[in-house]
Order: structure tokens, then C-alpha cells, then sequence
């Protein structure tokens, strides 16, 4: 099914959780308006400060500050989630985007980094909110840091394949609706080998996990730190192929429930 919406001259509304200020940002910016068209619209809501990890968070016990910092360009005291409901409630005035674009991030949100992240949390938003979503991120390593745009496959080849999910994806409108997960490997764009289909993999021993800091006044802090990045999730999945040179798409949904193991555990149960 086509995406709702999905014209020649769309409304899109972007959003990250690298802040309002990030390079990846501007790299969505530039996708965004290739998607839109010349007679389409791009409308900006990102995070005043990084909002990285901070997954699906919602601001639900405290009001956050929204400021207009130039045409359809807006930033939010917020999570990226918090920044697409302002969007689609606020700053569209009830004019609902024909699609919902979070990114680019600066760093994978493949395997386990998806639970984690708020570029994921903006776009799986959209999608509870019944408006066609992706998520896009660009892995980084060696390679991407040697090029003067380290964004640069994600610059190349991310219209494109936006097209593509836009006009030959699966969008149905199910009580839980799909969105979309890419992942650029971290390469330059020439380098890129092709775009795989691929399930959210998991890498072996790659976990957070914290790191004791002692201030200058003696007194302790913990550091959130991340394991391994550069190593395979398993075959067929998105971290996988990234590794290997491959641009990953992973169809996904909000729900969590393990649904093959509904009838087992019934029957366990009983």
C-alpha cells in the first residue's frame, strides 16, 4: 500500500534527538525537501539540547517550552517524541504531515541501540499518531570520519530509498502501524553496495553499562557507556549488514508482545 498522502508536493515534518543544531539535522533538512517538492513544505521541530537514549520518552509530568526560531523551523524543551506531538497538536495547526522523517542521527540505531533511541522514539510517535513514519541514521567508523561530510551516504542515497518505501512499502493502517528503520553503513556513499531488507539484530556481549568518576570535590558520578559497535548482530539482521556495506531497512511496530509464545504460555498456564 502506498503511503497515506504520498503526492508530488507533500508536508513533512522533521525531527532528531541529536538537538535542533546537529549536522545530521541539516542533512534531513536537504532529503526532506527533495521529498516535499517544490510546491511541498518542510516543517522542523527538534530538541532545543541532545536528547540521545532518551527512547520513547514523553514530557507527561512537566509543560515544555516551544520557540519559533524562523520559518516553519522550531525548537522544543523536549524528547523527540514530545516534538512530533507538538508538530502534529501546535506547530501544524491541526494540519496533519503527510510524513514524519527522524534523523539523521550521528551514530547507528541498529540491534539493541533501537530500545534505546529517541531517533527511533520520534518516529515510532508518528506512527501511533497514524502518520507514515522512518527513522534514518547513519553509522559511523573509521571510514565516514576520513570524509568531509561523514553524512554523505545518507545525503546520496536517502531519497531515494525514501521514495521507494513511500511508493512500494507496506503501510496498512493497523491499530499498531508500521514505520521504518534505515541505517547508512559507515561508508562513503560510493562505497555503499546496495540496501537490504533485514531484521533488528542484537549484537553478542554488547551491552550498556556504567563507569565510576570521582570529582574534583571527591564526590562520585556514573558514566553511561556503550559496548562494541563494529561487530555482526547475527545473519539477515540491520547490524550485519551495515558491517558488511549494506544500507539496512527494518519494518517495525510499538508492539512488544512476543506472539509466538501467546499460546504456549496459555497452555503452561492453564
Amino acid at each position: 500500500m502506498v503511503a497515506e498522502g504520498y503526492r508530488a508536493a507533500m508536508r513533512i515534518l522533521i525531527t532528531n534527538d541529536d538537538g535542533i543544531n546537529a549536522p545530521g539535522l541539516e542533512v534531513l533538512a536537504a532529503i526532506a525537501a527533495d521529498i516535499a517538492g517544490p510546491g511541498g513544505e518542510v516543517w522542523t521541530v527538534a530538541p532545543a539540547f541532545e536528547q540521545s537514549g532518551v527512547g520513547h520518552c514523553i514530557s507527561y509530568t512537566h509543560p515544555m517550552m516551544i520557540a519559533e526560531l524562523g520559518p516553519r523551523r522550531y525548537a522544543a524543551e523536549g524528547s523527540p517524541a514530545d516534538c512530533v506531538l507538538a508538530g502534529i497538536y501546535d506547530v501544524l495547526g491541526g494540519e496533519r504531515p503527510d510524513l514524519v522523517l527522524s534523523g539523521v542521527n550521528r551514530g547507528n540505531n541498529a540491534g539493541e541501540n533501537v530500545l534505546y533511541s529517541g531517533t527511533i522514539g520520534g518516529a515510532m510517535e508518528a506512527a501511533l499518531q497514524g502518520v507514515p513514519a522512518i527513522a534514518l541514521s547513519q553509522f559511523i567508523g573509521p571510514r565516514t570520519e576520513e570524509l568531509v561530510n561523514p553524512f554523505e551516504a545518507a545525503l546520496v542515497h536517502g531519497p531515494g530509498l525514501v521514495r521507494q518505501l513511500l511508493g512500494r512499502g507496506f503501510w496498512g493502517a493497523d491499530p499498531y502501524r508500521l514505520f521504518y528503520n534505515i541505517n547508512f553503513p559507515p561508508l562513503s556513499a560510493a562505497a555503499v553496495k546496495g540496501t537490504r531488507v533485514a531484521a533488528q539484530g542484537v549484537r553478542p556481549d554488547t551491552r550498556f553499562s556504567v563507569r565510576p568518576h570521582l570529582s574534583p570535590t571527591g564526590r562520585k558520578f556514573l558514566w553511561i557507556i556503550g559496548g562494541p559497535q563494529h561487530v555482526g548482530g547475527g545473519p539477515d539482521t540491520d547490524v550485519t549488514a551495515n558491517i558488511e556495506g549494506y544500507i539496512s531497512v527494518t519494518p517495525m511496530r510499538a508492539d512488544l508482545t512476543a506472539h509466538d509464545l501467546i499460546a504456549p504460555l496459555a497452555e503452561r498456564l492453564s
